[in-house]
This record gives structure tokens, sequence and C-alpha cells, in this order.
């Protein structure tokens, strides 16, 4: 395996994946990987994850969720930007099993060696963004653009 991206301590929060060399723009740079769990079994075992500013749960698509508590790899640690180099990308399946449907990191720039990786992680709640919710899922990316919080509005008026 290439060892284009590595893991360490982030200035963002907590641990990061930082570019190792030199990553052209539209490079896929790692899978992100986890258990398979439907929507009813991640609100089961996680239900007050919108409360906690903190998850590894990312939706794969209109059935499934990746778990990357278990199972998962270092794409985890990827952290979110207002500004990002990287994005995620659904790879659905030829066939169309919802299962087999992947998660890839790709850089959207050229990314220099010892860059920090980011992507938007564009979190949609389905409660009111309130003022304490917003202070959860505070965005520290630093960025000139930063929006202040990782919640996307649920429509085109805002939270």
């Amino acid at each position: 395996m290439s060892r284009r991206i590595v893991s360490r301590r982030s200035p963002i929060h907590g641990n990061g994946v930082f570019a190792a060399v030199d990553i052209p723009a539209f490079t896929t740079l790692i899978e992100y990987k986890g258990r398979l769990l439907t929507h009813v079994q991640a609100d089961r075992l996680y239900p007050d994850n919108a409360d906690s500013g903190h998850t590894f749960l990312f939706t794969l698509n209109e059935r499934y969720v990746l778990d990357a508590n278990v199972d998962g790899n270092i794409a985890r640690w990827i952290n979110h930007s207002c500004d990002p180099n990287c994005r995620a990308l659904v790879a659905e399946d030829a066939q169309g099993r919802a299962k087999r449907d992947r998660i890839l990191i790709e850089s959207i720039r050229d990314i220099r060696a010892g860059e920090e990786l980011a992507y938007d992680y564009g979190i949609v709640l389905a409660q009111p963004h309130t003022k304490k919710l917003k202070a959860i899922w505070q965005c520290r990316c630093g960025s000139p653009h930063c929006t202040g919080t990782m919640l996307k509005p649920k429509n085109g008026r805002g939270g």
C-alpha cells in the first residue's frame, strides 16, 4: 500500500490525516471503511449521536451507514473544514446493490506534503439548530471562510 497519507495529532481537532507526499488534484486517496449498518441500527446503537459533536458514522446511501468505530481505517481521522482540500464521493455499485456502495475520499486540488486533509462533513440534523447544538458541532478549521459550525441547513433558509 502506498504511504501517501499518514495519521497524527491535528491542530484542527484530535487526530488528523496528512499528506506524506505531494498529491495532485482529483486523486482518490482512501476508502472510508467501517461496519455496515442500517439507519435503524445506527440510531439504536447511537441514540444521542447529535448531542455528542463527534461521530464516525458516515451515511452511505438511503439504506446504509458506515460505522468506522468498528473496522474503520485512518479515513475516520480526516477532519472537517469549511475550506476543504478533499471531498467524499459515493461510488455506487454497478449492479445497484446498496450494500456494496463505497465512500471514497478524493483530493479536489493539489495538496502539498505535510498539509492536513479535510473535507466538508455536510452534517444535516433533523432537529432545529439551536445555539447549544451549533456549539456542540462547532467548527475549528481556522479557515477565513469558516462558518463556525459543521452543521448544514436543512433547507435554503438556514438551520
